[in-house]
């Protein structure tokens, strides 16, 4: 059974959120502080982090960010009353998988929690037709190790960072709309927070261009979307 793992501190919302999970068929544990979060979100093997932002004893940044240096690849799905733009780049560049913004409707969190395990264990769909290694400009990607060089240099991208660089890179020079991108890096089959993409390229450009102001190499296509150029 899949797992999932709350860590909320506001009781009401924490245990609407259990029932609603286990209703869908979820094994769900819940905490309700950040240190006893971290432990079990460390320890406990979940396959999904459901992680609000403001915890009594650790917060949920810090939570995330621990899990992440300590190699922990769990998606993480950050669920807070916090909606600035500055707020959620900060959680992507953390590590986080996902972002859902108080108040929300349960349908709504329910389809990201689907989508985010979809994603999660549906594994790379291209398989062995890809090739194992891709290069554009300075920048080389393995895609079996999930790693990228610049001029030899490792770049560490986030999980989400690296997929939706295979998926343009996948293109290879195609232009490819914010929908598409959502809709296979994400899981999301509607226009859901559209942003979440123009976030993850201006921190794509900003690890692997050489001037991020002005990319050579991930380029955005006005009205259309955004494609890569070698």
């Amino acid at each position: 059974m899949t797992k999932v793992l709350v860590i909320e501190d506001n009781a009401n919302l924490a245990f609407g959120l259990t029932r609603s999970l286990e209703s869908e068929g979820y094994d769900v544990e819940a905490a309700e502080d950040g240190v006893r979060g971290f432990e079990l979100a460390r320890n406990g093997a979940p396959d999904l982090v459901v992680l609000d932002l403001m915890l009594p004893g650790m917060d949920g940044y810090t939570i995330l960010k621990r899990l992440r240096a300590e190699g922990k690849d769990v998606p993480v799905l950050i669920l807070t009353a916090r909606g600035e733009e500055a707020d959620k780049v900060f959680g992507f560049r953390l590590g986080a998988d996902d972002y859902v913004t108080k108040p929300f409707s349960l349908s709504e969190l329910l389809a990201r929690v689907q989508a985010i395990l979809r994603r999660a264990k549906g594994g790379d769909k291209h398989g062995d037709e890809d090739r194992a290694v891709e290069q554009f400009g300075e920048v080389t990607i393995d895609t079996r190790a999930r790693s990228v060089k610049r001029s030899a240099s490792d770049i560490a991208l986030t999980p989400k960072e690296f997929d939706l660089l295979l998926a343009l890179v996948r293109r290879r020079g195609a232009v490819v709309s914010r929908l598409e991108l959502l809709k296979e890096v994400w899981g999301h089959q509607a226009e859901v927070m559209t942003r979440t993409v123009d976030i993850h390229i201006a921190e794509l450009r900003r690890k692997l261009e050489s001037d991020p102001s002005t990319p050579r190499h991930i380029l955005t296509v006005w009205k259309a979307g955004y494609r890569l150029q070698a």
